[in-house]
């Protein structure tokens, strides 16, 4: 895997040359090839101009009666990768996606601009090759200033590249003029597209590996997941090679013969900096490629933007200017582009992977070996003031979480930290609703059509709160930071059967689902997971006549949203339904500051360990309390009323857990007002635990995970908010 000339495409893979596509593109040459894709040179016969057509041929063996749903998925990433081209110059235009009839099956493709000009590690190359005397690092900086405005741009909207390398960097013009540019070129759509087939299980590789990175460029969380998640910090240490390799002229720096030479060499202790290779920079700009090319993703900067601040303050001397560049990009996307778009990642949070292990750690990702990811149905951090476990992935090592697929709902089985948040029976509250407030009593607390809510919901009184928490036992929810809401209103209860049911008879909104459907656990076989899946579909309520009050579950984001928005509202923000679950009166947990117990919720009681055994499950490690709250599966909604919120909310934790609107992603340290969340991703943020909890954790209510948007779950429903004075 040295440097090499690039090979020469082959004449017509497609056999498609002189043939007109969608009736305006007439494909004039093959441009070139890779293991995932096809680059046609054609003509728009309307427009009378040259674009490149990306025909994405690793779907090619996706199963018939999964080709439309894939489809789906990468007309979605379509319109990502088009929102982003849009908002920056440096990135390859999207112009048009389709797809080719291709014998019984398709091939989808992408339209993109057609660039005249050279791939940067061919002009690298030919410097070699020349004995060209090295750019230097302000050349350099100069060059791929806008590269790295794009990336900059990309990062701050959670999108990462993942295959950043001189070749997927374009020049247009001379490259020794002052009028030079640059390009950036594949945003990993079909990296993207190939992960989807693998996790449908519908490419069948026959020797044959599929890496969705280039080697030579990789960082170690690339070559082995224990390092952690790719994200952004994955493009600092692929830039930080590539400023290596153009001061050494075009040597890369990264060497070897094989996939496991490079993998070695990517973690190797000496780091490949400058000095390495007897390159004599200041002491400052040696630290930060030191920092850039850190072997754990928490040690480097995490996004380019920091990387190219750093650089700019000791080579310009205005360290200013890079700063200003960046933030005259705006990164908010026109709201049109604000929805739910499915399993979206663009390379940036594919689905086994996610939070930003960018932040404060140094220590690799400790994954399970022997725990049966099988019987989890959502994320089990730890026990209150319990030990923790040879079999725990401890998540708080990487800011305290990276998504690793562990199956069933959450594809991540967390830590099991202690918690000063104890429910066990022993426990019962100073102040709360009486136990025998029934069903009907709370839900005759709830907004009238004459009051500030629409019926069934109550307002929550918006201000200022500390959201998150910097406690490193609670899931996801560093750092604590300001955010200030409006008033708003909010469910009393989860949206239950009946109430879906009526949307769906309506013609308005799809049925749910039966049997549930979630990814794998890597450590789990194919038959654990098929038979966790099929024992699990006895909790899926639609279709069960004696369920028509417990919540909703079995449906995926997008269906949740879409019922939310029929009625003219939406699923809560995560900021909405953490105030609504904390109030505002400083209390622990929903219910106030006392820990709870099984008349408090329904989680993981004895009922829960009983199921396990019943159905020759693994039995849980722990539970969230030594009693049978009487539901292994879902209860009906507000049969807990001593749970009751500050604002008189029921079932807030337990029950399901809980869509909310925003794509997950990991929080900044700045004060916000009424946030919603990242405008791209591909992981929903989940809230409130579910029937399964085992941890007393997952009481607290800044605690949060996440779910594929696509995920359909038995332990996952929903409520919705609406403005105040909003009708139905």
């Amino acid at each position: 895997m040295k440097n090499a000339d690039v090979p020469k495409p082959s004449k017509d893979p497609l056999e498609i040359v002189g043939s007109v596509v969608a009736e305006k593109y007439q494909i004039i040459s093959l441009a070139g090839e890779g293991g995932f894709s096809l680059v046609y040179k054609a003509k728009h016969l309307i427009w009378q101009q040259f674009v490149a057509i990306k025909f994405f041929v690793v779907l090619e063996n996706a199963k018939p009666e999964l080709r439309e749903q894939l489809l789906g998925d990468f007309i979605r990433e379509g319109k990502l990768m088009s929102e982003l081209s849009s908002r920056s110059a440096a990135i390859v235009q999207a112009r048009d996606i389709g797809k080719l009839e291709s014998g019984d099956g398709w091939i989808p493709y992408m339209v993109l601009e057609w660039l005249d000009g050279q791939a940067f590690d061919a002009l690298l190359l030919r410097e070699f090759h020349a004995r060209k005397p090295p750019r230097t690092l302000r050349e350099a900086l100069t060059l791929l200033e806008p590269i790295a405005a794009a990336l900059d741009l990309a990062h701050r909207s959670h999108v990462a590249h993942r295959d950043l390398k001189p070749a997927n960097i374009m020049l247009v013009g001379d490259a020794t003029s002052s009028v030079q540019s640059c390009k950036l070129l594949d945003f990993g759509i079909a990296k993207v597209m190939s992960e989807q087939v693998e996790q449908r299980e519908v490419l069948e590789l026959t020797g044959q590996q599929i890496t969705a990175f280039t080697p030579n460029y990789g960082a170690p969380e690339q070559f082995s997941r224990q390092y952690g998640a790719t994200g952004p910090w994955t493009d600092v240490f692929a830039m930080a090679l590539i400023f290596v390799e153009i001061l050494r002229g075009g040597l890369r720096a990264l060497q070897g013969d094989t996939f496991f030479d490079l993998g070695l060499a990517s973690r190797n202790p000496v780091r490949p900096t400058p000095a390495k290779f007897g390159i004599v920079l200041s002491d400052e700009l040696e630290a930060v490629f030191a920092k850039a090319l850190a072997i754990a993703p928490g040690d480097r900067h995490a996004t380019m933007g920091e990387l190219w601040i750093d650089l700019h303050q000791h080579v310009f001397p205005d360290a200013a200017a890079w700063q200003r560049v960046r933030t005259a990009t705006s990164v908010e996307p026109p709201s049109a582009l604000r929805g739910n778009f499915g399993p979206v990642s663009l390379g940036s949070v594919p689905a086994r992977l996610q939070p930003n292990p960018a932040l404060h750690s140094s220590q690799p990702l400790q994954v399970p070996t022997t725990l049966p990811a099988s019987r989890l149905a959502g994320p089990q951090p730890g026990a209150a003031g319990r030990k923790k476990t040879s079999t725990t992935l401890v998540v708080a090592l990487l800011f305290t979480a990276v998504a690793v697929v562990v199956g069933v709902v959450i594809a991540t089985r967390p830590s099991s930290p202690s918690s000063n948040a104890t429910a066990t029976a022993s426990q019962t509250p100073t102040q709360s609703p009486s136990a025998s407030v029934s069903l009907g009593a709370a839900a005759s607390a709830a907004g009238t059509e004459d009051g500030p809510c629409p019926k069934g919901m109550n307002p929550v009184n918006g201000g200022t709160f500390t959201m998150g928490s910097n406690d490193k036992d609670v899931p996801l929810a560093s750092p604590a930071h300001q955010v200030s809401l409006d008033t708003f209103c909010l469910d009393v209860h989860e949206v239950t059967v009946a109430r879906y049911r009526g949307c769906v008879a309506k013609g308005a909104c799809e049925p749910a689902d039966t049997k549930p459907t979630f990814p794998k656990a890597e450590n789990e076989t194919e038959a654990a997971h098929a038979k966790f899946i099929e024992a699990s579909a006895e909790f899926c309520n639609w279709g069960a006549t004696d369920r028509e009050t417990h919540p909703i579950n079995c449906v995926d984001a997008g269906r949740a949203e879409a019922y939310c928005r029929k009625l003219g509202f939406d699923l809560p923000t995560e900021a909405q339904w953490e105030l609504a679950a904390r109030g505002t009166d400083g209390r622990k947990f929903p219910w106030g500051d006392d820990g709870g117990d099984h008349t408090y919720m329904n989680a993981a009681g004895i009922e829960w360990r009983e199921w396990l055994a019943a159905k020759d499950l693994p039995s849980p490690n722990s539970l969230m309390y030594e009693k049978n709250d009487g539901y292994a599966g879902t209860a009906p909604v507000g049969h807990y009323p001593r749970a009751q919120t500050q604002s008189g909310q029921l079932d807030m934790v337990g029950n399901v857990w809980e869509w909310t609107r925003d794509w997950y992603a990991i929080y900044q340290p700045d004060a916000q007002t009424n946030p919603k969340g990242p405008a791209l991703g591909n992981r929903k943020a989940i809230r409130g635990g579910g029937f399964n909890g085992e941890y007393a954790t997952w009481v607290n209510p800044a605690a949060r995970y996440h779910q594929l948007a696509t995920a359909s779950v038995h332990v996952i429903g929903f409520r919705c908010a609406a403005t105040i004075k909003s009708a139905r």
